[in-house]
């Protein structure tokens, strides 16, 4: 069942504005729609002539907007880390886990994980009050990693979970040759450690959001009638591929903008392909998306969602 849809594409393509008339399209067609930008370099409420802010705003009937604030993600991140350290591990009281989080903040991977929590909280808690949800993305390589970043990482905490299992079984096995060890006052059962507990807890999370971009969303990329856009978008179509993410839809976007000579790579040639023509004027108000016609895009993605529900 598709109930999301993702738009992915290099900065400058368009991705905001496809987005952005996809979902009001959907809307004006009696969907409840929310739309969320992920990208730091918001641009979305201008698009809908609406200040828009972390949480969802109304821009008309059946369709909200929201922008995420990613600094306050990036720190929701950090502090969720902390305090579950500190209740894991009751002798991180006497660590400076100041100085170790200040350092984590600019860590590799920190954003990404702020991104995915972020889209776990628009799916977990806001996403059942709509009917569709869609992702306006960041550029390229933030939305590939935020993307890889379930089957990554869920690799990690089944590895990590096996050595947790280890570590148990041999503290039973210290435990029944000596009662009286330093070992036996420890946690010797799965069920009762927290720290295997809640390499389950991450594992379940992580699976949720691996089926949500797998299963359970419309994945479209965005390019412009130019080489390094059709470069691009195949970069992600064999990126995504190795995730098992499938690839539904190809926005080319901005037709007619240039007369350069440019080319579609076979490779791309069985991904449905949608056509946006370049609007001279530009966007000025929200009824201007309307001269996107994004109906055969839309009828797609429904019946991508039908097809998935048989």
């Amino acid at each position: 069942m598709h109930s999301n849809a993702f738009f992915l594409g290099k900065g400058g393509v368009g991705k905001t504005t496809v987005s952005a008339a996809f979902a009001l399209s959907l809307a004006r067609s009696g969907k409840k729609v929310l739309v969320a930008s992920l990208d730091p370099a918001h641009n979305l409420g201008d698009v809908y002539g609406v200040k828009l802010f972390d949480k969802p705003v109304p821009v008309e009937p059946n369709l909200d907007a929201l922008e995420v604030d990613l600094a306050a993600w990036v720190e929701r991140y950090l502090e969720e880390s902390r305090s579950e350290l500190k209740a894991t591990y009751s002798y991180a009281g006497t660590m400076n886990l100041d100085s170790f989080f200040d350092i984590m903040k600019y860590s590799p991977g920190t954003e990404e994980y702020a991104v995915l929590w972020a889209i776990e909280h628009i799916h977990c808690e806001l996403s059942a009050g709509y009917d569709v949800v869609v992702f306006d993305t960041p550029p390229t390589a933030l939305s590939l990693r935020f993307l890889a970043m379930p089957a990554i990482s869920n690799l990690w905490v089944a590895e990590l979970t096996k050595l947790r299992e280890r570590i148990l079984q041999r503290r039973t096995s210290i435990t029944r040759v000596n009662p009286e060890s330093a070992v036996a006052a420890s946690c010797v059962d799965k069920a009762d450690d927290k720290v295997y507990g809640r390499l389950g807890s991450i594992r379940k999370r992580l699976t949720v959001l691996s089926d949500l971009f797998s299963n359970e969303s419309y994945v479209a990329v965005v390019i412009n009638p130019d080489h390094l856009s059709v470069s691009e978008a195949l970069r992600i179509k064999e990126e995504l591929e190795k995730i098992d993410i499938p690839l539904s839809g190809l926005c080319v976007n901005k037709r007619g903008v240039s007369r350069a000579a440019w080319t579609m790579d076979h490779r791309l040639s069985k991904i449905r392909s949608f056509d946006f023509d370049f609007l001279p004027g530009g966007l000025h108000e929200r009824e201007d998306l309307r001269t996107i016609d994004t109906k055969d895009l839309v009828a797609d993605f429904l019946a991508a969602g039908r097809k998935g529900r048989k």
